[in-house]
């Protein structure tokens, strides 16, 4: 494991976000993505174009969890601690059941394929919220003429949420689940909504502004992890930047896990990083 040190600045008062230096964890990887730490097994990360999910533990040890994964890129988990993969290659989301069935949540809308599911969070009462930029999909093959942002109701119905976005990335909630965030990744920016109790969106505004916003994690206290062209960059609630982790590779997203949840995991094109938050 390569020790790699970081640098923070303008920290949030009055403590230190970061309690350590930024590790490689491992290595090797075409282009990673989609980190989510499941207790039970350790955190699991895609590699894109490798069509492959992998597993790795804290010291660094990595196996194929799921080949092909169809190109997955956004991984999450639902209430009942199944796997939900936004699938960029097979333009779905799915979920998998504990016997290793993948199921079809989302494939189309109005009849029309989807673009590309990106990433993926998921409300406590399992409605699943994913971006749909157009990555990887040529313009000749798309069927939908926007990129949405959409809701999975717990009933299985897709309900469209946004036209309001070019490329649609990184999306999650706020600890209380009261607000949603966005990244539009070509557009550099992070948009706000309400969460109505319908799940339909109010009262958007700019939540911040970033290069590159690609992944991004909320943590309790509703700072919003974002990860970017500089870096994992750290936004307190009211969008203020409280500081910027400094990654040997662009970042392309992160996730909280460990054994006290207390480590941020970052995936990196090539390489996956861990560094110690408090």
């Amino acid at each position: 494991m390569i020790t790699i040190l970081c640098t923070f600045a303008a920290l949030a008062a009055p403590y230190s976000l970061v309690a350590g230096p930024v590790e490689k964890v491992a290595d090797g990887f075409q282009f990673t993505e989609g980190p989510i730490w499941m207790p039970s097994t350790g955190l699991l990360f895609s590699d894109v174009p490798a069509d492959t999910i992998y597993r790795s533990d804290n010291r660094g040890d990595k196996t194929a969890f799921r080949s092909p994964s169809g190109h997955s890129n956004g991984l999450a988990l639902d209430r009942g601690g199944r796997l939900i993969a936004c699938e960029h290659g097979n333009r779905r989301v799915t979920h998998t059941e504990s016997d290793g069935t993948i199921a079809v949540l989302a494939d189309a809308y109005l009849g029309r394929r989807l673009n590309s599911p990106n990433d993926v969070t998921v409300k406590s009462d399992g409605t699943i919220f994913f971006t749909d930029p157009p990555y990887g999909v040529e313009e000749s093959r798309r069927e939908l003429p926007f990129c949405g942002v959409y809701a999975i109701k717990p009933g299985g119905e897709l309900v469209l949420l946004s036209v309001y976005f070019s490329h649609p990335n990184g999306i999650c909630l706020s600890p209380d689940e009261k607000t949603i965030y966005i990244a539009d990744s070509q557009d550099n920016f992070i948009q706000a909504y309400d969460l109505r109790e319908d799940g339909s969106l109010a009262n958007s505004r700019l939540f911040c502004r970033c290069d590159n916003p690609d992944g991004i994690k909320r943590d309790k206290q509703g700072n919003v992890w974002a990860a970017t062209a500089n870096g994992i960059m750290v936004f307190r609630a009211d969008g203020s930047l409280a500081g910027t982790i400094k990654v040997p590779e662009h970042p392309s997203n992160c996730a909280f896990g460990g054994e006290d949840g207390n480590t941020l995991f970052i995936t990196a094109r090539t390489g996956l990083y861990k560094v110690r938050i408090k």
